[in-house]
């Protein structure tokens, strides 16, 4: 297994850092072989079946030409939970987990209702339901391919998280219930910042998930502002995953629609990540 591991590493030497290529190896060995990173060190010397070396050897031909691993090997981690990603799905982040966790470490009702919206995998709703197992959560998106994974993943572990069809920029054309909790994490990079992204973000993750036009970088954001100022309970939460760049015009979106505690916060990198405002 020794040179097998030196394979991956020599031949993805030239095209990712090598904290990177380390854990490709570990997730590879993990999906492949089933092997923990302890167990990769204890069984150093087993020898493998040509097919598991055929198979590991097909991920490092895609990883070459920068196809995300998650789409690879068909699974991402997301706070603790194994969850199905294939593309057209967006790969769930580790500031999501950051946001998450906000969530969960504010003061809302135990049996909240929440509403995520443009789910994708269904990360947010699922790692929320499985942190509040008392907590009603709904999730939508537009995409019915994105609501079958996201039914895939609720199912994988026994979540019960209500998945609907939805285009929030017309909400207005249906009825909905109130909620203590709304939550989006929605398109946000303007078609500008394309040119600062990483081939394997732009060359195989959906452009529905990710891109705004630069002419109005807010329109979802402002949508579900306006949805969030009819649809929330009195005092309730409204979280939001933000583009670094438009931090102030957040705050000033949603301080015109009338909200209150209006917060910022940076994420591990010292980014302004996330907001979260009071109806």
């Amino acid at each position: 297994m020794q040179k097998t591991i030196q394979y991956i590493r020599a031949e993805l030497a030239p095209f990712y850092p090598e904290t990177e290529i380390a854990g490709f190896v570990q997730m590879i060995m993990n999906s492949v072989l089933g092997l923990s990173y302890t167990q990769m060190i204890l069984e150093k010397d087993r020898v493998l079946e040509n097919s598991e070396s055929d198979q590991i050897k097909a991920i490092v031909e895609r990883l070459k030409i920068h196809e995300p691993i998650q789409y690879i090997l068909g699974v991402a981690e997301f706070c603790g939970l194994e969850l199905n990603v294939q593309p057209g799905v967006l790969i769930p982040r580790p500031e999501t987990e950051e946001l998450v966790d906000w969530i969960c470490k504010t003061e809302i009702p135990a049996s909240a209702k929440i509403l995520d919206i443009g789910t994708g995998s269904g990360c947010i709703p699922l790692a929320l339901k499985n942190e509040l197992p008392a907590a009603e959560v709904m999730a939508v998106d537009v995409s019915e391919k994105a609501l079958s994974i996201a039914a895939e993943n609720a199912q994988k572990h026994q979540l019960e998280v209500a998945f609907e069809l939805a285009d929030i920029l017309k909400w207005e054309e249906r009825s909905w219930p109130l909620f203590d909790v709304i939550v989006s994490n929605p398109p946000y990079v303007m078609e500008r910042e394309k040119k600062l992204m990483e081939a394997n973000v732009l060359e195989h993750e959906p452009e529905l998930a990710l891109f705004v036009s630069d002419t109005d970088p807010l329109i979802f954001y402002r949508a579900i502002a306006q949805f969030a100022s009819k649809q929330l309970n009195e005092s309730g939460f409204l979280f939001f995953e933000i583009n670094e760049n438009l931090g102030d015009e957040m705050v000033d979106l949603v301080k015109q629609l009338g909200f209150k505690s209006i917060e910022l916060r940076r994420d591990l990198n010292g980014k302004n990540r996330m907001l979260r405002c009071q109806k």
